[in-house]
């Protein structure tokens, strides 16, 4: 008999909506095994028992009053769905990762937390996340290590590897997450699960710590393609204030709809060298790239190789712009001294860019958006951009983290994620999908990038790779 661990996301808010499920239930289960795995797992920060329990309450008054008056409830009503812990919850601890930080707490909701209290979703925690979010593993001086399930070993990545893990062990079905460079493709990859980092402008980032970059954004991490999308429709909207604004659907489309529309024929472009130079792309990652290429192919689409020129002028605008971002973050004067050596060698780095080198960075950002843009749009333009997710294998827990030496652990960074935040940069949507494992059983995930504004094509197209090979029912060993 399945545990309700088990249920994707949509069936347990249909079981809900029926009243064949509790969200009482569904929030204890949850509850019971956050206590009984992760103190191993390392997935959560800081966990709300209370406040899950007192919502689930709420979420159940309020589905028998829909069921009595025949009115319809929020796609995920009911379903827990914790929050990464770079985002504020009114009343709920935030410590962004960091020890100046340990005791914060905000008295108002970020937008996207808004939007999740009016989506019925239940509050489990605040899921792990590094130092501010700026390296793509999770590691920090306040709760221990996010760890990949499929090896615990391992790290589940960053910067979202909390609700990764959480999502990957079954201690939540869904999560929410964040990407500024790779921070929900990553942990995706290395945790077998599809996370979509959407369009700059689809999820507000007020009202408070707005990215004046553009770079990062909230985003969907699920183990199927239409859990994913059906969260997406929750976060999504401009809010009042938002600099920037993506392109609506249609009225009354939503993005869980294309997760079962065919998308048709389309031409994708294969990337699998690192548009950074030097890098090397480990044996699995080309393959785990080039056999999707050949899925792909054998589901009716035209797919060609593509090769982009290294370029150290995007390496460098995306190091000056990602200093100057750290080097933002709100922490007390008395607060400096606790914080770890990279993120004191980000600050520092980024408090000694210029002005004019920050909008020089800026410019770069834009120009390569041209330049992708003008290459995805039709005539003759690619519909999709195939790739690795990361240059590498999931990392060993403190593989890539160097206290001793900022400087290399920062580069260590860039040559195992060279892929992703090409992505950040131009705005455009990407997604991490899990359909490959290599011969250690560890997963190995690509990246499928689209025109901005286009997240359904993904979604779409993710679906139909989903459907042709199914990875939802393989789960880690402590599953």
């Amino acid at each position: 008999m399945a545990d309700l661990h088990d249920l994707t996301a949509l069936e347990q808010a249909q079981g809900i909506r029926s009243g064949e499920l509790s969200p009482v239930e569904l929030t204890e289960h949850y509850l019971a095994r956050i206590e009984r795995l992760d103190d191993t797992l390392g997935a959560f920060l800081t966990r709300t028992p209370d406040l899950a329990r007192k919502q689930a309450t709420d979420a159940e008054s309020e589905a028998t009053a829909a069921r009595r008056e025949g009115r319809e409830l929020p796609p995920l009503h009911g379903v827990p769905v914790p929050v990464k812990d770079l985002n504020q919850v009114a009343g709920v601890r935030c410590t962004m990762g960091s020890r100046a930080l340990a005791d914060h707490v905000p008295t108002v909701d970020d937008h996207v937390v808004g939007k999740l209290r009016t989506g019925g979703t239940i509050l489990l925690g605040k899921t792990n996340t590094p130092e501010f979010g700026l390296p793509c593993y999770t590691e920090n001086e306040l709760a221990p290590p996010a760890r990949t399930p499929w090896d615990l070993a391992r790290s589940a990545g960053g910067s979202s590897g909390g609700a990764a893990a959480a999502v990957a062990a079954g201690l939540a079905p869904v999560a929410h997450a964040t990407d500024g460079g790779g921070s929900i493709r990553i942990p995706a990859s290395v945790c077998g699960l599809f996370g979509i980092k959407p369009s700059r402008g689809r999820i507000s980032g007020g009202p408070l710590l707005h990215d004046i970059s553009g770079l990062a954004t909230s985003g969907p991490l699920a183990r199927t393609v239409a859990d994913a999308a059906t969260l997406l429709d929750v976060l999504a909207g401009a809010m009042p204030g938002d600099p920037f604004a993506a392109p609506a659907l249609p009225p009354g489309e939503t993005f869980a709809e294309h997760a079962r529309r065919d998308p048709g024929r389309l031409r994708i472009a294969c990337l699998t060298e690192a548009p950074v130079p030097g890098t090397e792309v480990h044996a699995d990652c080309r393959t785990a790239t080039t056999d999707t290429a050949a899925l792909l192919a054998g589901l009716g689409h035209e797919v060609e190789e593509l090769s982009l020129p290294a370029d150290d002028g995007i390496l460098l605008a995306f190091t000056r712009v990602w200093s100057v971002l750290a080097a933002s973050r709100p922490v007390p004067p008395e607060g400096e001294e606790l914080l770890m050596p990279l993120t004191r060698y980000l600050r520092d780095r980024g408090a000694e860019v210029s002005g004019t080198d920050f909008a020089r960075s800026m410019y770069a950002f834009r120009m390569l958006s041209q330049s992708l843009a003008d290459g995805l749009m039709p005539p003759g333009g690619y519909d999709v951009i195939l790739s690795p997710t990361l240059a590498a294998p999931p990392a060993e827990v403190g593989a890539l983290r160097n206290d001793a030496d900022p400087q290399a652990e920062f580069a260590a960074i860039g040559a195992f994620s060279p892929f992703t935040a090409v992505y950040n940069a131009t705005g455009q949507p990407a997604v991490n999908v899990p359909v490959q494992w290599n011969a250690e059983g560890l997963p190995i995930g690509v990246m499928l990038a689209g025109r901005y504004g286009d997240e359904a094509t993904l979604i779409a197209l993710s679906a139909q790779l989903e459907q042709a090979r199914p990875w939802a029912g393989r789960t880690p060993p402590m599953w």
